[in-house]
């Protein structure tokens, strides 16, 4: 039975903490007086759906429950888990907290405060060793960082649990271990955005221009690297000893207002919202955030390559998942191992996807059933890979711009050397196409066939005895001009 997590305020950072708990299996109750709350949360998890999957190379669990509840006390009853995203004002966190802990004692509550401290959370708690801060990024369903602010008021088993549960929904718990005003990004974040608003207001860039100077720039080696590990490389061989050496004095250069703030009035605000409009008007708010997504997708998956920053916790998070995944093996059923979106590039003049895409789709699809049984990336470092050794595709439907397509994998035979499998790409339940593909184990160095590792052939050999068991696919071996009978 799946677990219930609880969302309290169903905002931009509510919406994406039920799409991150729903689309890894949790059901979700979500209590938000707007009248438009199930609208808006619809809108973002539509946008989690096309997006959260692609970035996992194991199958994703069968999504949760949503429901919308008409109080705090039902939203909560029966939780394992609660996150409040209300509104930034402490007298009305301390009133939902008290709701919550009349009905739902001794159940963490994580805040998704970005200023408070769990301390002034905490204040007149009926429980508030279970009150804490897990402060998340937007968009919450593909940005991994939480931070995990305690008190000396929570005790440490209690945080600890908060973190595997956030582990669990493939997010990385960042444990501030002291609180702090603003904790530690926002902080960071605050100090650039000061810095912006002088640039700004003084004539010298435009909204546009400053963006520019970051997504063209730093931002692109903060994303993989943070500001301390960027400077170190910054110091060449010498490393970061030599890099403060160098540029340790520049702190007492007048290059800096972080210690002087613009006056915050009208005339500043249209500036700056003058210029944003300009900037991006051309988009609405949910293209801009599918625009995001995409870039976030490619950004993150290229990392997930590599093994580094945030690829790392989504390698670990498809680790944690295949591990349970090969727990229900032994069902039998074609293993679902892609889900994909027909895009833009992937279609012909004609609207439809174009040839190469279908085998790319499956390439998609047993790619990630080498990664399932151990012959991924490290494997072939290691120097053996299996190779595709012979094709079959048959077109069976037509994919159109936008389609979403499931890729499934059925092994029809293997043994130390060779494993042949079939591959479904459906469209809903139909399939667009069927591709048969024999696939021989190599030895990259020495160029030619060998038996698979032990530990590769211990996770394929149970699933290819279990499906055994399923029927032969009616195109399997067949070809063109073949009489069916």
């Amino acid at each position: 039975m799946a677990r219930k997590a609880a969302i309290i305020g169903g905002g931009v950072i509510g919406g994406g903490w039920a799409a991150r708990f729903l689309l890894n299996g949790w059901d979700v109750a979500v209590f938000d007086p707007d009248p438009q709350a199930e609208r808006k949360i619809g809108e973002v998890l539509a946008n989690a759906r096309a997006a959260l999957p692609a970035l996992s190379d194991v199958p994703m669990p069968a999504e949760g429950r949503l429901s919308f509840a008409g109080t705090v006390t039902e939203a909560v009853e029966g939780a394992s888990y609660i996150q409040e995203s209300v509104s930034e004002r402490l007298d009305l966190k301390h009133r939902v907290f008290a709701q919550i802990q009349q009905v739902a004692p001794g159940v963490l509550i994580g805040s998704s405060t970005s200023g408070f401290k769990p301390s002034q959370l905490q204040e007149n708690a009926p429980d508030p060793g279970m009150i804490f801060v897990a402060h998340p990024f937007n968009p919450v369903y593909l940005l991994p960082l939480a931070e995990v602010v305690p008190s000396p008021a929570n005790p440490p088993e209690a945080i600890e649990k908060a973190k595997e549960i956030l582990r669990e929904i493939g997010m990385f718990p960042l444990h501030v271990r002291k609180e702090i005003d603003a904790h530690i990004a926002d902080r960071f974040l605050e100090a650039v955005w000061r810095e912006a608003l002088w640039l700004v207001k003084d004539g010298i860039a435009t909204t546009e221009e400053i963006d520019e100077a970051i997504r063209m720039g730093f931002g692109l080696r903060w994303g993989q690297m943070g500001l301390f590990e960027t400077y170190r490389v910054a110091g060449g061989e010498a490393g970061m000893k030599h890099f403060m050496a160098q540029f340790g004095p520049c702190l007492q250069w007048p290059w800096t207002k972080l210690t002087d703030v613009p006056e915050f009035n009208d005339e500043l605000v249209d500036l700056i919202a003058g210029q944003s409009d300009a900037q991006s008007g051309a988009y609405t708010i949910r293209e801009l955030e599918r625009i995001r997504d995409g870039n976030l997708i490619g950004f993150l998956r290229a990392l997930k390559d590599r093994n580094w920053g945030a690829g790392r916790v989504l390698r670990d998070h498809d680790e944690r998942r295949r591990t349970a995944f090969r727990e229900a093996e032994a069902t039998g059923a074609p293993l679902v191992m892609a889900q994909m979106q027909v895009l833009p590039g992937w279609i012909d003049y004609n609207g439809h996807m174009t040839e190469s895409r279908y085998l790319f789709a499956a390439s998609e699809t047993s790619d990630a059933f080498l990664r399932l049984i151990g012959s991924d990336m490290d494997y072939v470092a290691s120097g053996f890979s299996y190779y595709t050794a012979e094709s079959h595709i048959m077109h069976l439907g037509e994919a159109r711009l936008g389609d979403r397509l499931t890729g499934t994998l059925q092994v029809l035979a293997a043994d130390e050397k060779r494993l042949h499998i079939f591959i479904r790409i459906l469209k809903g339940d139909a399939p667009v196409a069927t591709i048969e593909q024999m696939l021989l184990h190599v030895d990259m160095k020495a160029g030619r066939s060998v038996p698979a590792a032990a530990q590769v052939l211990d996770r394929l050999m149970p699933i290819a005895r279990a499906h055994q068991a399923l029927p032969r696919p009616e195109a399997a071996g067949r070809f063109t001009g073949q009489r069916k009978g």
